[in-house]
């Protein structure tokens, strides 16, 4: 039966009105999903139904959340912001004559025209000045800036100019170069603004923060992004505790601030990934206070020590140990007349706390140790044997910068590896005070042994917790048979001592 088209004209009509309003009122909830929660943002203006967005409402605390726009920010800190260009002097020694013919490849073109020797060869000693840039934050309103090592080490002559344009001559006042930060100071004409300093502990990952600095010579360029990691290690020295962020820094931020919504600064710009994109690296501020009163009153920092030597502790080494808890630093060395020796700690110990604080890995103790004031009392808590121990130890000054000869070998490989004794030769050219253990003269490629990261020249000094004398010690103790999946071996390397895991074939 066909519909009348009396009657099918105004079924279309209601058909279209319909799909009209499910559109309009599908993209309404669409709009006000988008953009109603963002205009309630704490910090920002906003008018009609879109402001009645509370926080309560939305799905996460909105008060670290970013701005519409960061300009208020970016133009009250600006000012607290220099410029930091220096000059450091370099001397070529000059070119000589040769006593034995043609030298180069104008003596083969031009022979023995004096001319020609003394315009191409001849050349006196020269002067070069290379001029490099950077930033940093004003601290104090007499003058004092913060800004790294790199950027004023060295120098000749430091300029520092203000974002009102004025420039000023300016002293270094303390270095710290194992932190790469830098005190200098300029004799203003009157008071300045000062930076604001935060706690970058408080910082969490995805919060908002803004860098100011001078990239590529660009006065007072101001980029944003989040924090994207904490507590970073990237090979720059011992104390690698760096805040990771995705605020575009280039060469020339060297030293300038970052800083979070609050207005306050929280790190201090310092590298980058040559390679790669939003990834940056800000030394925390709360590192930059520890240290300041000794940079002023100093010119420089002195750390704690404890006279150890200390690890990491990887899987196998806790499975060698027959520990579950990977936390901790492994003390693989303890220093004869130091701290830790006087207070009865030993090599094997696990170091967990140190005056109160926990100590998570090598790092991290390194860290805390070098900020405990020398000549104080602390608690040292490590775990022996399976039981904590507490020692109070007395914190010392950290001191910076602390062929092999015929001898009995064992040709037969064990885990891909040949050693032969341990000699008063090659323990003297080694820098040992005794003759013992077995030096490692070969790892085979692909061995248990190379995938444990052995090197020739190791020597090894205990396997499972063996002391190793001769030769005679290392063939018993490397064939014993256990139950256990791996060897543990203590090897001295260098000037360290370190365990190592080595998984059985």
């Amino acid at each position: 039966m066909k519909m009348d088209f009396r009657y099918r004209q105004p079924f279309f009509m209601v058909l279209l009105i319909l799909l009209i309003g499910f559109f309009a009122v599908s993209i309404a909830g669409v709009l006000r999903f988008s953009v109603g929660p963002s205009m309630g943002l704490a910090g920002s203006e906003g008018t009609g139904a879109a402001t009645a967005v509370s926080a309560a409402k939305a799905p996460f605390p909105v008060s670290g959340s970013a701005p519409f726009s960061f300009a208020d920010l970016a133009e009250k800190l600006s000012p607290v912001v220099v410029n930091i260009s220096t000059t450091k002097t370099f001397r070529m020694e000059g070119r000589t004559k040769s006593p034995q013919g043609p030298r180069g490849p104008f003596e083969r073109f031009f022979g023995e025209d004096d001319f020609f020797r003394r315009f191409f060869e001849e050349m006196p000693e020269r002067e070069l000045k290379q001029r490099s840039l950077g930033s940093g934050f004003i601290i104090s309103a007499d003058g004092y800036i913060f800004t790294n090592n790199h950027v004023v080490e060295k120098a000749d002559k430091i300029k520092v100019k203000l974002s009102s344009g004025k420039e000023y001559d300016a002293t270094v006042k303390g270095r710290d170069p194992r932190t790469d930060i830098a005190l200098i100071k300029i004799n203003p004409e009157g008071s300045l603004p000062t930076a604001r300093l935060g706690d970058s502990d408080k910082l969490r990952v995805g919060d908002w923060v803004l860098a100011i600095g001078n990239p590529f010579g660009l006065d007072h360029t101001v980029t944003v992004g989040i924090v994207s990691a904490k507590g970073r290690v990237i090979g720059a020295g011992p104390y690698d505790n760096f805040i990771q962020t995705d605020a575009s820094i280039n060469p020339g931020n060297s030293g300038g601030p970052l800083i979070n919504l609050a207005g306050e600064v929280v790190g201090i710009n310092t590298a980058i990934v040559a390679h790669g994109q939003g990834i940056g690296f800000a030394i925390p501020v709360n590192m930059a206070k520890d240290i300041l009163n000794e940079l002023k009153a100093k010119g420089k920092v002195t750390r704690g020590w404890l006279g150890v030597s200390v690890q990491d502790i990887t899987d196998d080494i806790a499975k060698g140990l027959n520990i579950k808890d990977q936390t901790g630093a492994l003390v693989t060395e303890v220093f004869e007349g130091d701290p830790a020796d006087k207070a009865g700690i030993k090599q094997g110990d696990i170091i967990k706390e140190v005056d109160g604080k926990t100590v998570r890995d090598t790092h991290e103790l390194l860290r805390v140790v070098a900020m405990v004031p020398v000549g104080k009392k602390v608690s040292v808590r490590v775990l022996r044997d399976g039981a904590a121990k507490d020692f109070q130890v007395t914190v010392a000054e950290r001191e910076e910068g602390k062929e092999l000869a015929s001898a009995r070998r064992d040709t037969r490989e064990n885990y891909g590896m040949t050693v032969q004794e341990v000699t008063p030769e090659i323990a003297r050219r080694l820098g040992m005070a005794r003759a013992e253990g077995v030096i490692v003269t070969q790892v085979k490629e692909g061995s248990p042994a190379e995938d444990a990261q052995i090197q020739p020249q190791d020597v090894i000094l205990q396997i499972n917790k063996v002391k190793i004398y001769n030769l005679r010690d290392y063939q018993r103790e490397i064939t014993r048979k256990t139950a256990e999946d791996r060897v543990l071996l203590l090897i001295k390397r260098g000037k360290g001592t370190y365990y190592v895991a080595i998984r059985k074939e």
